[in-house]
């Protein structure tokens, strides 16, 4: 039987009295279209921390790919394949949208450091930037400097530097929060256009994107897994239709202008 991308066990984190995530169990296969949803303060954000290594576990095991990395720090579990975006987008303002991008492939790179000192290959890690930009519809927005992005543009550009990494698995937190109207397309069409093989966990309020993008939902509460299965199923659940996610159509109030942070 194939290893599964990700296999968490009992995985618990404690902030004194307070369990963010209580013994918390997840398998995501390849290609794995998986939400996690919840009311604020579930614990959803904790556990993406916990998987990609910025929070460590009190108990429990992350298994990536068959590879236990519950002790491993992030930048290893990078260069085995996790990727993730922020709940709040991380850009260095004072570099262009295209530097900032460029900078995410170079620390997920092989050579790192030495890069820079490789022309050729800085050259083709600048093309598949541009490629990454193009992809998220910030192309155009290459050579402006990051600061100058609204909230929802600088989303778009964390999804992209997540994605120089051809990432084994890729973490969301909340990407759609901040998107206009306009944007949410773009968005749904860059996740609809990821590799067959890449597992992808979604942290997501807005239910239409849930819907749209996922085949599986689990939903947290108290740190605790409350419902997983299908996605209607899941999201039909009284529990969490009355309790957690409102109306279908519910969503964070776009954003017009903001700007990235460092």
């Amino acid at each position: 039987m194939t290893s599964p991308v990700l296999e968490l066990d009992g995985l618990t984190r404690r902030f004194g009295s307070l369990a963010a995530v209580d013994g918390v169990g997840l398998r995501l296969p390849a290609g794995a279209r998986h939400a996690l949803v919840g009311p604020n303060g579930a614990g959803k954000t904790t556990l993406l921390n916990l998987i990609a290594g910025t929070d460590r576990p009190g108990r429990g095991t992350v298994t990536l790919d068959g590879r236990d990395v519950t002790r491993a720090g992030p930048a290893r579990r990078s260069r085995l394949g996790i990727a993730r975006s922020f709940q709040q987008p991380r850009a260095i303002g004072e570099l262009t949208v295209l530097e900032n991008v460029v900078l995410a492939g170079w620390r997920h790179h092989a050579h790192g450091p030495a890069l820079w000192r490789r022309p050729a290959a800085h050259r083709r890690l600048a093309r598949d930037a541009r490629g990454r930009l193009d992809a998220v519809g910030l192309g155009s927005h290459a050579g402006r400097p990051a600061a100058d992005l609204s909230h929802g543009q600088c989303r778009l550009l964390d999804l992209a530097a997540a994605l120089m990494g051809a990432p084994r698995l890729l973490l969301l937190d909340e990407p759609a929060a901040g998107l206009t109207d306009a944007d949410l397309p773009r968005l749904l069409d860059v996740l609809a256009a990821l590799a067959d093989d890449v597992a992808v966990l979604l942290v997501e309020h807005h239910t239409g994107v849930v819907a749209e993008f996922a085949d599986t939902v689990t939903v947290l509460t108290a740190g605790r897994v409350l419902v997983t299965g299908p996605t209607r199923e899941a999201l039909a659940h009284p529990a969490v239709r009355g309790a957690y996610l409102g109306t279908p159509g519910d969503a964070p109030r776009a954003e017009e202008h903001g700007r990235c942070s460092n």
